[in-house]
């Protein structure tokens, strides 16, 4: 568990897209639901919670339940002091540099504030452990006036795992990347606070 949750937490720092001063300064509204977020749907799976700490919170497929073996998770980061662009940016440009020292990051982008919504920053990295390799997608929003980052990680098993990573890479890549920008159903915050808590 311990080590799960020093790779998810540098997944998360991991990724951050390079993040730029004309970040809105203004919160946007979600449309995400305040419902109890037990459970979460993305790319037509659904993925239940399994772990919530300090604004951390993990989801995995059903039949995925141990957090040491797990080969899909959606974690959704919750940053309440940050409320906005600027804050974000800050918070994106300290996790890149976590993860530029920690993994290989294979793409980041944005999506330039316009009238209606702020900023949202994207990135895509890649880190490495003695038994797997792991890559994660991670969008950069404000919801309901908040900052969180949401994670989409897959793991590939084994040694080498590399040429397996980059199979899965270039079949899924674009689309996952593609699928979580456009994500609607992002938990609210104030429905992952009411979440049970690890100790």
């Amino acid at each position: 568990m311990a080590s799960h949750r020093a790779v998810g937490r540098a997944v998360l720092a991991l990724a951050c897209a390079v993040l730029s001063p004309w970040a809105s300064s203004a919160p946007a509204s979600s449309q995400a639901s305040a419902a109890p977020a037990a459970a979460v749907a993305f790319r037509g799976v659904e993925y239940e919670h399994r772990w919530s700490k300090d604004g951390q919170n993990e989801f995995t497929p059903k039949g995925q339940t141990d957090l040491a073996s797990w080969t899909d998770m959606v974690t959704v980061n919750v940053h309440d002091g940050v409320s906005t662009g600027e804050q974000l940016a800050e918070v994106a440009n300290k996790v890149l540099s976590n993860y530029q020292r920690s993994g290989k990051i294979l793409r980041t982008d944005s999506k330039a504030r316009t009238a209606d919504s702020p900023a949202e920053h994207l990135v895509v990295a890649v880190l490495g452990a003695q038994t797997f390799l792991e890559v994660a997608f991670a969008r950069f929003l404000l919801l309901d006036g908040t900052g969180v980052v949401v994670v989409y990680s897959h793991r590939v098993y084994g040694k080498p795992a590399g040429p397996a990573m980059s199979e899965w890479l270039s079949a899924n890549g674009p689309q996952v990347e593609k699928d979580l920008m456009a994500w609607k159903a992002i938990p609210a915050p104030a429905a992952l606070k009411r979440l049970p808590q690890s100790r």
